[in-house]
């Protein structure tokens, strides 16, 4: 019994180091591509903003949307990009983000012709990979929160890809400390999908953005 103990607190203090590492690594190569300040950022031809659901599973709004279409918005008017690239997931026909946030980009004014629709964005991975192969961009900038922006990051220069983040508004909280949960964990996935080289659910024909 007590050596049961002692192998599940050294796995559990193992799983914590490793939560540290892989989040500490992320930290320190994405330091000096995300950017807060509209007047740091470089001009990119592509936003990418990372998809998630202007709903909580509560039925609230979800602020991490909302701020995420305001950052997009913000660049595009600063000129620091030129197309919006919106990805996300909209495998049923009643969940759809992409249509969502091609609808509040709309709202605010962004031209329907400067927004592209990647509808295979099932994850980070997935949107960022495909960003490259499908719709032809070795350089870009993501638009999330900055410890969402961090991660794409890292996952893009596994993938050649040379790539800013643009950071949205923070949500704190009851909402926001879940979602740095999740995100501690999505970090070490982010490794164990290098190391395989993981690739996109889908690719598909190349869709050309001028």
């Amino acid at each position: 019994m007590r050596l049961l103990s002692e192998l599940i607190i050294g796995f559990v203090v193992l799983c914590g180091l490793l939560l540290i590492v892989c989040n500490s690594i992320i930290d320190r190569y994405a330091a000096k591509r995300v950017f807060d300040d509209i007047k740091d950022i470089p001009v990119n031809k592509v936003g990418l903003v990372l998809g998630t659901s202007p709903w909580l599973s509560n039925g609230k709004s979800n602020y991490c949307f909302t701020y995420r279409i305001d950052a997009a918005v913000t660049l595009y008017y600063a000129g620091k990009i030129r197309y919006i690239l919106v990805s996300g997931d909209n495998h049923k026909t009643t969940y759809n983000e992409l249509e969502e946030m091609k609808n509040a980009l709309i709202r605010q004014g962004v031209p329907e012709e400067a927004i592209f629709p990647d509808y295979a964005g099932f994850r980070t991975l997935d949107s960022v990979v495909r960003a490259k192969k499908i719709f032809g961009q070795d350089k870009l900038t993501f638009i999330s929160q900055r410890f969402h922006n961090e991660r794409a990051i890292f996952l893009a220069s596994a993938y050649n890809i040379d790539a800013e983040g643009f950071n949205a508004r923070d949500v704190n909280g009851k909402d926001g400390l879940k979602t740095r949960l999740r995100e501690a964990f999505a970090r070490v996935k982010v490794f164990v999908d290098i190391v395989f080289n993981k690739q996109p659910r889908f690719l598909g024909k190349p869709v050309e953005i001028p």
